[in-house]
């Protein structure tokens, strides 16, 4: 099992790119690749239950191709990554935390989008904090993830 965590504040530029889906009418999240914090913890959570590092190890700043890359793609080249080590993905759990974008109208689009792109099912939830903290100010998105993984 492996926990993922991964924040991004929003920019002024749209659109957004959360849960492999894009937001055409919210706010860009500010990254290295697409912004895709959802996808990043999701990474992280793989990579942490396979004891394979993190996104970063995979995914670097140091790979001129990661440079506004797609989280589908990430979740693709992850899948291929640990089967090919043997590794087999049960399933992942999302929470995302914040206020925008509004994820439960699109709750089901994600989970099929995520799920196909990561050969295992993953589960999406949301909720927010109440005002409280950069979340809750509107500053950006905090997304936790878990994995469950088979050992080879």
């Amino acid at each position: 099992m492996g926990v993922g965590v991964d924040a991004h504040r929003f920019s002024d530029a749209s659109p957004c790119m959360l849960l492999g889906l894009r937001w055409p009418d919210e706010a860009r999240l500010v990254g290295h690749s697409d912004g895709d914090a959802a996808v990043h913890a999701l990474c992280d959570a793989v990579l942490s239950a396979c004891e394979l590092g993190d996104v970063g190890n995979l995914f670097g700043v140091d790979r001129a191709e990661m440079v506004n890359a797609s989280g589908m793609m990430m979740l693709k080249e992850l899948h291929e990554f640990i089967s090919k080590q043997g590794f087999v993905i049960n399933n992942v759990a999302l929470q995302v935390i914040g206020n925008a974008p509004k994820i439960m109208p699109r709750r089901l689009e994600a989970q099929t989008a995520l799920s196909e792109a990561l050969g295992a099912p993953v589960s999406v939830a949301a909720t927010t904090t109440d005002g409280m903290g950069f979340t809750g100010r509107g500053e950006g998105v905090l997304v936790i993830a878990t994995a469950l993984i088979q050992m080879p």
